[in-house]
C-alpha cells in the first residue's frame, strides 16, 4: 500500500515513520507546500518521496490529510474530486465543520473523518517521533458515511499506529474535544501571556518556575498556525466553555477575596474528584 502524506509535520511524520516501522506501508510520498519542510521530511527519512498534489493522490493507496483545520477545509474537496478509489482521511481536531463540507460530495464515502488524540507542543517534521500514538485514542465520526473499505483501511492504519478506535458523531467529538483539548490550550496560552507580562517587573518569576508551572505552561508552545482554526471552527462550544472555566476562576477569586478557607477547601476538594477520570 502507498501512503501520501500531505502535511509532513509532527502529526504526518510521527506517523509515517511507525507506518514504515511497523510495516503498514514500504512507501511514504510527501506532499507539503513548504519547501524546507518537504526537504527535511525527505533528507531525514520521514517520507521515499516528494510530489505535488496531484502526483501524490494519483500515486497513492491510502491519503493521510494532516494540515492544520483551515488548510484541510480548502484541499478535502479539491483531493475527493480526483480520487477513484482511494481511501482519504484527515487528522484535525474539529470534525462537524469538516463533515459537513463533503456531506453530499459524489466522492463522500472515500472518506473518513478522524481525530488521533495524540500531540506534543512541538511543530514541523522535526518534531516526528516514533511511538507518539501508542496506546492513545482515535476518534472516527460519522463512520456511517464512509464506504467499508474505507473505514477497514483506516481502522487498520490506527491498528497499526496501536491505537484505541472509538467511534462517535462528529458533533459530539467537538464538544468534547472543546472540554478535553481546546480549553487546555486556551488555559496554557493565558497562563504564559500573564507571566509574560508580569516578568517584566518580576524578573525572578522565570527562576522560580517548578515543575508544575512548566507542565501548565507546555502548551502555550504550540503552534498558531494550527490553533488559530481550531478556535474559530469550534467557536461555539469554545465560547461555552471558557464562560463556565471564568465561571469558576471567579468562584476561586471570591473565595480568596473574602478569606472563605472552607469555600476554597470545597472547590479544590471537588477539583480532585477528576482522579477518577485521569
Amino acid at each position: 500500500m502507498n501512503v501520501t502524506v500531505i502535511g509532513i509535520g509532527l502529526i504526518g511524520g510521527s506517523m509515517a515513520i511507525d507506518l514504515k516501522k511497523r510495516h503498514f506501508t514500504d512507501h511514504v510520498i510527501g506532499v507539503d507546500s513548504d519547501k524546507l519542510h518537504a526537504e527535511t521530511a525527505k533528507n531525514i527519512g520521514l517520507v521515499n518521496e516528494i510530489s505535488d498534489l496531484d502526483e501524490g493522490i494519483k500515486k497513492a493507496d491510502l491519503i493521510v490529510i494532516a494540515t492544520p483545520v483551515d488548510a484541510t477545509h480548502k484541499l478535502l474537496p479539491d483531493i475527493l474530486d480526483k480520487v477513484t478509489d482511494q481511501t482519504v482521511t484527515d487528522v484535525c481536531s474539529t470534525k462537524h465543520g469538516i463533515c459537513e463540507l463533503v456531506k453530499n460530495h459524489p466522492k463522500r464515502k472515500n472518506f473518513v473523518a478522524s481525530h488521533p488524540m495524540a500531540g506534543t507542543e512541538y511543530s514541523g517534521p522535526w518534531a516526528a517521533i516514533s511511538h507518539l500514538f501508542d496506546g492513545k485514542s482515535t476518534i472516527i465520526c460519522n463512520k456511517e458515511e464512509s464506504s467499508e473499505k474505507a473505514l477497514k483501511d483506516t481502522e487498520d492504519l490506527y491498528g497499526t499506529l496501536n491505537m484505541r478506535i472509538i467511534h462517535m458523531e462528529a458533533k459530539a467529538h467537538d464538544v468534547h474535544a472543546a472540554y478535553v483539548s481546546h480549553i487546555s490550550h486556551i488555559s496554557s496560552f493565558a497562563l504564559a501571556l500573564t507571566v509574560l507580562e508580569k516578568e517584566k517587573d518580576e524578573k525572578h518569576i522565570f527562576n522560580m518556575a517548578g515543575g508544575g508551572f512548566r507542565s501548565t505552561v507546555r502548551l502555550a508552545k504550540s503552534s498558531s498556525e494550527m490553533w488559530t482554526p481550531i478556535f474559530s471552527q469550534n467557536k461555539t462550544n469554545v465560547i461555552d466553555v471558557i464562560d463556565t472555566y471564568i465561571e469558576k476562576l471567579e468562584n476561586f477569586k471570591k473565595g480568596i477575596l473574602s478569606g472563605n478557607g472552607s469555600e476554597i477547601k470545597n472547590l479544590i476538594e471537588d477539583a480532585n474528584k477528576i482522579k477518577r477520570i485521569v
